[in-house]
């Protein structure tokens, strides 16, 4: 008797090749049901069954996906927007409790990376190479006075994904500006150097880092990859591996690094599928695969960097239409 491995995805947004990535690996086997506040979300339409739900600040809303898991027989469950990662990693006892896996990291680790500034701490406190990082702006002015750091800087919101609202800085006026007119910001060392995107899977029983894959990027666009090159550095991967491991993920995260003078710099970690996650998958990086062992009570082997080295991904729009 075949056990059905259903996914439930949330946010679907336009994340496409995501839903058909997942409907390609639990074809026979599973289904795919994707939800949205818009019924004009293209990727849900991809699914093997949608829902329109409430925004997830709404009362209720947990209520709703929970009824959805317990209706649809979920086994899997998992989010592609930050602000929902906290929320559902909140609830996981409440899933667990109609048969359903919350595939990401714990709470306190959603919300650690969600808050740059709090992410900032823990890579200080933990000895990573990372951008200088200030919410006193006295004490930024304070640093660019004695020569620690120099324009131009990035001026972001403190909690904020997509890179919305995010601001390019060369002087002390637009800083004082910014800061006049939004609250909970901070102002960020620019790293001037190759940006790096790294999709990892941290397998969900055993704890241990199964996939890792790197690219460059070339081309970025509100926020995510639009083109990029991969590559593999055996420096990078045991990096990736020592910080996944002393952080404490779990499934799938996205972590931006950047390489200066033969280091690298973590920046920023999205513990959930990023905008680049394609490029992986169409070099033979599977995590819908890891994911659904998992969800079958089976431990994933390692395999890092299983994949080769300078095949690019270009980013190009399609359109759906819907009646």
């Amino acid at each position: 008797m075949i056990t059905l491995t259903n996914i439930l995805i949330l946010s679907a947004g336009t994340r496409n090749k995501i839903i058909q990535y997942f409907k390609n690996e639990l074809e026979g086997c599973g289904k795919v049901i994707a939800t949205d506040c818009s019924d004009i979300a293209p990727a849900i339409y991809d699914a093997d069954k949608l829902y329109i739900v409430p925004r997830i600040t709404e009362p209720g809303y947990i209520d709703t996906i929970l009824d959805i898991c317990k209706k649809e027989k979920i086994s899997g469950v998992l989010s592609l927007i930050d602000p929902e990662l906290s929320l559902i990693a909140k609830h996981r006892a409440d899933f667990e409790a109609v048969g359903t896996t919350v595939i990401e990291s714990d709470y306190d680790i959603c919300e650690i990376t969600l808050n740059k500034f709090d992410m900032y701490k823990w890579l200080v406190a933990h000895k990573y190479n990372c951008a200088k990082t200030y919410v006193d702006k006295d004490a930024f002015y304070k640093d660019v006075t004695s020569g620690m750091i120099s324009y131009p800087v990035f001026v972001k919101p403190i909690c904020g994904s997509a890179s919305i609202a995010i601001s390019k800085v060369y002087d002390k006026e637009t800083v004082d500006l910014l800061f006049a007119h939004s609250d909970n910001l901070m102002i960020q060392e620019f790293l001037d150097g190759q940006e790096i995107g790294a999709d990892c899977y941290i397998d969900m029983i055993s704890g241990e880092v199964v996939s890792i894959f790197t690219k460059k990027k070339i081309v970025m666009r509100a926020g995510e990859t639009d083109k990029s090159v991969s590559f593999k550095d055996v420096k990078l991967f045991e990096l990736i591996k020592n910080f996944c491991k002393e952080f404490g993920f779990r499934g799938q995260i996205d972590i931006d690094i950047f390489e200066i003078g033969g280091e690298y710099y973590i920046s920023e970690v999205n513990p959930r599928f990023g905008g680049g996650y394609p490029h992986a998958y169409e070099c033979g990086v599977n995590h819908m695969k890891l994911i659904k062992n998992n969800l079958e009570g089976k431990e994933n082997i390692p395999s890092i960097g299983n994949y080769d080295d300078g095949i690019y991904m270009m980013k190009y729009n399609e359109v759906k239409i819907l009646k």
